[in-house]
């Protein structure tokens, strides 16, 4: 079980960065610093695969790739494969609060593409090597992203050429090695900076004592190298077009429910493979981080499928999930990974169960604790230590939004309970009761300590657009809050007091 300790959940394009989105470079140290001076133990991510369409990281072209966004473009400055004058040069957007992707996309491939021109042959050896250790999944993907280039970036169920599409033989995939080999060099070194930049920050982060809770999707977007080079594990007919596609039922999110349209496993493959496929995800995951946080996961234990075509997800139905059988397998693969269940939503008998069979610890959200017509086991009194309290989580709104959209009875049901008062404020009131709660981990959005409410939502579910774009700036990661998210956490025994003589940075600079 993870030992009582707490963090803070931010996301790496939520950073500072003077070019238009969070980076790996010296904010996300600073970062690292930050919670090191707040007394916080975990830095909790959202998905750092290479985003497509709408920009979600829950979306991403490979479940094993980076997304070259976050290489951060100073550090390729100083490894002397950019120059400076041409980073400044672009217009990344005046909005220090909101990513705008449009811009991104127009330029970072631009830059990116200088830097691997500089730097191919310079770094040949180590790419070589960095090639050969990725080898089960770098190859599909850098010439998926290539013929995706080649085909306008569509989608690769509409490429032209219907052989590559359905890969019919080595020798299609071998001729477009060959004919696209400029771009599938440069998406084979975007992932070799990427792992580089990556590899140092997170080595940094656990000098300064911080480990990382990485967020996993269950599901694969349909438009991936996992699905285009594996299609026999998924729900696809002949002609690789999904059957069923995934979603959730009509809920307190959405009265439609959520169309993902993620395609479905065939579990049933999967299994007769000893859940193969499953082994190399994990393993993957588990090279980047700490804790791993499966998102979704009552789908392990049952899932809804939709009928391909649906404009909704109101007519699905409830299938039987791999349950046991996969988690069993994980835990056995995995002793020194630890994991998270984001169990959220109604909770099912099925689904306690086997959280309980897991031994994974599940997700309490403050947020829905307080619905005044009923009890619930989201409050902090009904839980046992194995659970995360959240907040809210990315997919839910910041406190001080949730105080203004929730019901007015809810919100005087948490005042009496929390027993919050004017002085501390609403939001240091409800942190302060996930913080005392018995709860082993204890996360909070950064928006939650920095009290940001209208406009500073990360996503809101069912809303194709407009997602994903919240930052941080840099003068709010001040000294002085480090400071006052340490008090509470000292206070509440999620982390050591410091000795005597001990001088945090925070206190340094204030």
């Amino acid at each position: 079980m993870i030992k009582r300790s707490s963090g803070i959940l931010m996301p790496i394009s939520s950073l500072p960065s003077p070019y238009g989105i969070g980076t790996f470079g010296k904010e996300a140290y600073a970062f690292a610093d930050f919670l090191r001076d707040a007394g916080q133990k975990y830095w909790q991510m959202l998905p750092l695969g290479p985003t497509g369409y709408g920009d979600s990281p829950y979306q991403s072209f490979s479940t094993y790739a980076g997304n070259p966004y976050f290489i951060d473009l100073d550090l390729l400055v100083a490894d002397g494969l950019l120059r400076h004058e041409e980073v400044s040069a672009m217009d990344w957007g005046a909005d220090e609060r909101h990513v705008d992707y449009g811009k991104i996309y127009e330029h970072r491939f631009t830059l990116l593409g200088k830097a691997k021109e500089r730097g191919w042959e310079r770094d040949g050896a180590h790419v070589e090597e960095f090639v050969s250790q990725n080898s089960g999944w770098l190859p599909d993907y850098a010439l998926f992203m290539a013929c995706k280039r080649h085909f306008g970036m569509k989608p690769w169920t509409e490429w032209e050429d219907e052989e590559l599409r359905l890969r019919q033989s080595a020798a299609v995939l071998e001729k477009y090695r060959d004919l696209l080999r400029e771009d599938v060099e440069l998406f084979t070194y975007l992932q070799y900076l990427f792992f580089r930049q990556w590899s140092a920050l997170r080595d940094y982060v656990h000098a300064q004592g911080v480990q990382i809770i990485g967020d996993l999707p269950i599901y694969v977007a349909m438009d991936s190298a996992d699905v285009w080079s594996e299609p026999s594990f998924f729900r696809l007919d002949s002609r690789c077009v999904p059957t069923e596609v995934a979603g959730v039922p009509p809920d307190y999110f959405c009265a439609d429910g959520q169309l993902w349209g993620n395609p479905l496993y065939r579990w049933d493959r999967m299994q007769q493979d000893g859940f193969g496929w499953w082994i190399r995800r994990i393993d993957g995951a588990g090279k980047l981080y700490d804790v791993l946080r499966i998102d979704h996961f009552r789908g392990f234990e049952s899932f809804w499928a939709v009928p391909y075509g649906e404009e909704t997800a109101r007519n699905g139905h409830w299938e039987q999930g791999p349950g046991m059988n996969l988690v069993g397998v994980l835990n056995g693969w995995f002793p020194k990974l630890r994991f998270i269940a984001e169990d959220l939503g109604f909770p099912t008998p099925g689904v306690a169960q086997l959280l309980r069979d897991s031994g994974w610890p599940g997700m309490k959200v403050l947020e829905f604790a307080f619905d005044s017509r009923d009890s619930s086991s989201y409050l902090p009194h009904a839980y046992e230590p194995n659970c995360i309290c959240y907040t809210g989580t990315h997919d839910n709104s910041p406190l001080a939004l949730w105080r203004q959209e929730a019901a007015e009875e809810d919100i005087a049901y948490a005042t009496r309970y929390l027993g919050l008062h004017e002085q501390e404020g609403f939001c240091w009131g409800v942190i302060r009761g996930g913080m005392s709660s018995v709860a082993s981990l204890f996360v909070a959005q950064m928006q939650d300590y920095l009290g940001l409410g209208e406009g500073h939502r990360m996503n809101t579910p069912g809303m194709p657009w407009g997602n994903w774009r919240w930052r941080v700036l840099k003068e709010e990661l001040t000294p002085s809050l480090a400071k006052e998210i340490r008090g509470m956490t000292e206070l509440y025994g999620r982390t050591a007091r410091p000795a005597p003589a001990e001088e945090t940075a925070a206190e340094r600079q204030a």
